[in-house]
């Protein structure tokens, strides 16, 4: 499974603007910025399949190269779709102050515990949340 397969099924498509459970304006497959690069807003024009796609494209690569620049340890392919998966969902920001990236970094084998405590949204648990993070961790721990 790639990156940008494993958002498109947690995401889902919405080609019309909407806020996500945390607050922010997205469309597409959970892209928080349109097409030319703009915050997605209210009154950001509907878009199509092919625009959605060309966006997730656009966000996977830009949180491949968020993790393989925040993360200097060999991965596995794998590893490297959750960790994408995990920056695509919630921000290079918040992956790179995470306890998840220092226990990567540091080599401990339990880092993936981590994962779980990423499930909630505007202060809610959410089960999307839970089960991406199960997704994402089951992930992370094959070998």
């Amino acid at each position: 499974m790639t990156a940008a397969e494993l958002a498109a099924q947690f995401e889902g498509l919405r080609l019309r603007p909407y806020l996500d459970p945390a607050g922010y304006w997205t469309i597409g497959y959970g892209a928080i910025r349109n097409a030319r690069g703009a915050p997605v807003m209210a009154d950001t024009p509907a878009i199509d399949e092919a625009t959605a796609l060309a966006m997730l494209a656009r966000d996977i690569a830009s949180a491949e190269a968020a993790v393989r620049r925040l993360v200097p340890v060999p991965l596995t392919d794998d590893q490297r779709v959750a960790l994408t998966d995990f920056v695509f969902n919630l921000g290079a920001g918040a992956f790179r102050s995470s306890t998840l990236r220092a226990r990567i970094r540091r080599g401990d084998p339990r880092a993936a515990e981590e994962f779980m405590r990423w499930v909630y949204a505007g202060g809610r648990k959410l089960a999307g949340l839970v089960r991406r993070r199960a997704a994402e961790q089951g992930l992370y721990e094959v070998r």
